[in-house]
């Protein structure tokens, strides 16, 4: 397989988690989820070009990269657990009871 192949099966991951973030904006789990899901689309991308440049960069960016999702996820899911104690959904029609 050729870097086009590799870097289609990449842009392809992130166009399904656009296409998910904006047909589905009433649960927060599945935006979190696809907002993850862009995020390994794009580590894919980066990585796939690190191996056929033979560059360790790119795959030192897709560890950085992954340690930040994996923070953002902890704090984000934190968030949605009291959000969901607090109003007993996690649908985004209540989330303007976040604003102060």
């Amino acid at each position: 397989m050729n870097f086009i192949d590799f870097f289609s099966v990449g842009v392809a991951l992130f166009a399904i988690a656009l296409f998910g973030i904006i047909v589905n904006k009433k649960s927060v789990l599945t935006i979190v989820m696809c907002i993850e899901l862009a995020l390994l689309s794009i580590n894919f991308c980066f990585l796939s070009s690190s191996v056929f440049i033979d560059d360790r960069v790119g795959q030192i960016v897709v560890l950085f990269v992954l340690i930040v999702a994996a923070a953002e996820t902890s704090i984000g899911l934190a968030i949605i657990i009291s959000f969901y104690r607090l109003k007993g959904t996690t649908s985004t029609s209540f989330a303007e009871v976040l604003n102060g």
